[in-house]
């Protein structure tokens, strides 16, 4: 099992940010908060970017898309929007006495938005989809924890099953989940999108879902014009306790960051977590305060393509430690990012503290700028493979001034100023496509936003061999045994003990190099209140005020 993820901000998401098309005015239907005053009564617009797949929540693992079903959907667990912490949602409880067998059981009533029950059908169906190989879901490492997944997700590609033989339907509201080894934290688990119920009609008519997803969270989507605008409204029938307290949430498409700090200026658009780097320096001013800066369980890295034999071999591993030691992070966090990214240390996130697996300086010298240490390694592993580094990034992103001053760094340390160049690729979802079918020849931009706040989701999701976000193709038996050791841990700190020495391993290793944590970012217009940004790095959209 592995974000993700998200994306998880595959960042990572993870987890990764795409920035992305046309700055429009409001409407009084739609926009800017133009709606009816008082608290319920007026439209939200926001910011947003085209997902880089159709909405299925198995095959989700970027912001974007992970950002609208959150809003469209409520699964067994949620997370507290200040502290992330897991409390029970469409689940009345989740027990087991062997930590191995789950029984699950519903708040009976609840309902999706074309009127129909959310019952353990709905979960069972949903997960055996994601899980099934021929579905293609690029989520389906989630389920891998549960019986019989190796059936339906065999490493051949060939199923010998349709459904996994630890699901069981016990009742309308009653199911259980027999795990392949004992998993103290699963539940904590089961607040990523991945794991919501799906409607009947997802599987009876699949195109139109997929025109107009249905789901059972607060909000319903109204209507969608693909790189343009989503619109979404209170679900009526939303049994949850986040109910929207605005009259919904119109999404905008942008294809140009600064188009959509200049509507946001202007007036005509309400919330913005897609700022650009350039207004980073005055946006506090440039808003009169209406800014957030806030710490978030997101990661930047760059990765490497370990499917080419070119980057898998000892001396490529040299060389990209090489690269680590010539990015000066302090003075491009402090430079390019003002100072709302921090130099990281280590492959997790600064949120989860210390009891929950973040180690500050655990990547160590490796993680270090030491420009000539860098070019003796670089050297000694027989230079950059193809001679030269390129970095891959998405143009529609807020990116191409971080990856020049990296190239810039990595280039001033080896006395070559053609040793780097960044690589922009259209839109996010192209780039992603390429990441996803294993098309990089060197250097890629990648990230990880948590899914839930576990150190498990910044490291299996990303790094166990064959996970749904492991990017760089990087497989390690070692590493593998002990995430699967550490799972399996009851004791909480014993566990993250055990995730943390297979993190150790991915400092020689290096599969991919930590760049900095980052700060979520948000700016509003004068017309809303109660803008807050989660642990994910996302607008709370459902508590969002219109004045």
């Amino acid at each position: 099992m592995p974000a993700a993820t998200r994306v998880r901000w595959a960042l990572v998401v993870a987890t990764s940010v795409a920035l992305v098309a046309t700055g429009c005015g409001s409407s009084g239907s739609g926009g800017g908060g133009s709606g009816a005053s008082g608290s319920g009564g007026g439209v939200v617009t926001a910011w947003w970017g085209d997902p880089q797949n159709p909405l299925e929540p198995a095959n989700t693992n970027e912001v974007n898309g992970g950002a609208v079903l959150n809003m469209i959907f409520t699964g067994l667990v949620s997370y507290d929007p200040k502290t992330s912490a897991p409390n029970n949602a469409n689940a009345d409880s989740i027990t087991s006495s062997d930590q191995q067998t789950w029984t699950v059981k519903l708040k009976p009533g609840w309902k999706f938005s074309d009127g129909t029950t959310v019952t353990a059908k709905s979960y069972v169906d949903a997960w055996n989809y994601g899980a099934l190989a021929t579905n293609k879901q690029l989520n389906s490492s989630f389920f891998s924890y549960i019986q019989g997944y190796d059936q339906v997700a065999p490493a051949s590609g060939n199923p010998t099953a349709q459904t996994m033989s630890g699901l069981k339907v016990v009742d309308d509201n009653t199911f259980t989940v027999a795990l392949t080894q004992k998993f103290s934290t699963w539940p904590a688990t089961l607040g990523y999108s991945a794991y919501v119920p799906l409607p009947a009609s997802f599987f009876s008519d699949h195109a139109a879902y997929l025109n107009k997803p249905v789901g059972n969270g607060p909000y319903e989507i109204t209507s969608w014009t693909k790189s343009a605008k989503m619109q979404l409204r209170p679900f009526t029938g939303y049994s949850g306790t986040n109910k929207a307290k605005n009259g919904g949430i119109d999404l905008k498409v942008y294809t140009d960051t600064n188009a959509a700090y200049a509507d946001l200026l202007a007036g005509n658009l309400d919330v913005n977590n897609g700022l650009p780097n350039s207004a980073l320096k005055t946006v506090d001013s440039d808003l009169n305060g209406r800014f957030l800066n806030t710490p978030a369980g997101i990661i930047q890295t760059i990765s490497f393509p370990l499917y080419d034999p070119a980057w898998n071999t000892a001396g490529a591993k040299m060389v990209r430690q090489g690269i680590s030691m010539a990015i000066d992070r302090p003075t491009i966090t402090k430079v390019v990012f003002t100072n709302t990214r921090t130099p990281a240390t280590d492959w997790t996130s600064p949120v989860l503290g210390e009891a929950g697996g973040f180690k500050e300086g655990l990547c160590g010298e490796t993680c270090t700028y030491n420009p000539t240490k860098a070019k003796q390694l670089i050297q000694q592993g027989g230079g950059i493979p193809g001679g030269q580094l390129t970095i891959s990034y998405n143009a529609d992103g807020p990116h191409k001034e971080w990856v020049d001053a990296v190239c810039n760094s990595i280039n001033n340390a080896l006395g070559n100023t053609k040793a780097c160049v960044g690589n922009p690729i259209g839109t996010f979802a192209d780039f992603r496509n390429q990441v996803t079918t294993k098309k990089m020849t060197s250097a890629f931009r990648t990230g990880w936003q948590m899914d839930y706040p576990l150190i498990q989701d910044f490291l299996q999701p990303l790094y166990f061999t064959g996970a749904s976000s492991n990017d760089s193709g990087y497989a390690n038996p070692q590493f593998d045994s002990l995430v699967n050791q550490a799972n399996a841990n009851p004791d909480k700190a014993a566990a993250v003990s055990q995730f943390q020495d297979a993190e150790k391993l991915l400092i020689p290793d290096l599969p991919a190099i930590p760049l900095w944590y980052q700060n979520g970012t948000v700016g509003w217009s004068s017309k809303v209140d109660n803008v807050l940004l989660n642990p994910f790095s996302v607008p709370v959209y459902d508590q969002i005020t219109v004045k």
